[in-house]
C-alpha cells in the first residue's frame, strides 16, 4: 500500500478515536441482542477549518452479518471544526453476536470548498466473553 505523502494531507485530516462499551442492561442474549455504545471524539487535525456534513459506518457480527448505516452529520449535528478542536460525541448499535466490529468515515467540506474523507479505522464490539474483557469495558483503537 502507497501512503498519501504527509503534505498532502495535512491541510485536510482529522483523527478519530472510539472508546466502544458494552451495554449489558439493554441486551438479551437469549434473544441474540447484543447493546454496545460507542464515544467517538473527532479532532482536527489539519491546517483548515471544515464542517462534518455525514457519516458512513459498515457494522459486522461474527456471523458475518454486514449492515451500512449513512446518514447526514452525527447525533443530529454537522459541527465545524476549525485546525485543533474536537467534537465529541456518543452512539450505539446492536449486534446479534456478542462480538462484532465497526469502522467508516466522515465526509467533511473545507471552508475552501475542499471535499474530503476521514476514515474511521475498524474497532471492536465486545460483550466480554471470548476476550476476557470484563462486560463494560472498552478498548480504544485508532
Amino acid at each position: 500500500m502507497i501512503a498519501n505523502p504527509p503534505q498532502a494531507m495535512s491541510k485536510y485530516q482529522f483523527s478519530c478515536e472510539v472508546l466502544p462499551r458494552y451495554l449489558p442492561e439493554q441486551s438479551a442474549p437469549g434473544q441474540e441482542v447484543y447493546s454496545f455504545a460507542y464515544t467517538v471524539t473527532i479532532t482536527n487535525t489539519g491546517g483548515v477549518a471544515a464542517q462534518l456534513i455525514s457519516r458512513h459506518w459498515v457494522i459486522s457480527d461474527a456471523k458475518g452479518h454486514t449492515e451500512e448505516v449513512k446518514g447526514l452529520g452525527v447525533v443530529g449535528h454537522q459541527p465545524l471544526l476549525k485546525p485543533g478542536e474536537s467534537f465529541q460525541y456518543s452512539s450505539g448499535s446492536r449486534l446479534r453476536t456478542p462480538t462484532g466490529t465497526m469502522h467508516g468515515s466522515y465526509f467533511f467540506v473545507a471552508e475552501d470548498g475542499t471535499r474530503f474523507e476521514a476514515p474511521v479505522a475498524m474497532f471492536v464490539l465486545d460483550a466480554g466473553g471470548a476476550s476476557g474483557l470484563a462486560p463494560g469495558s472498552g478498548r480504544v483503537l485508532h
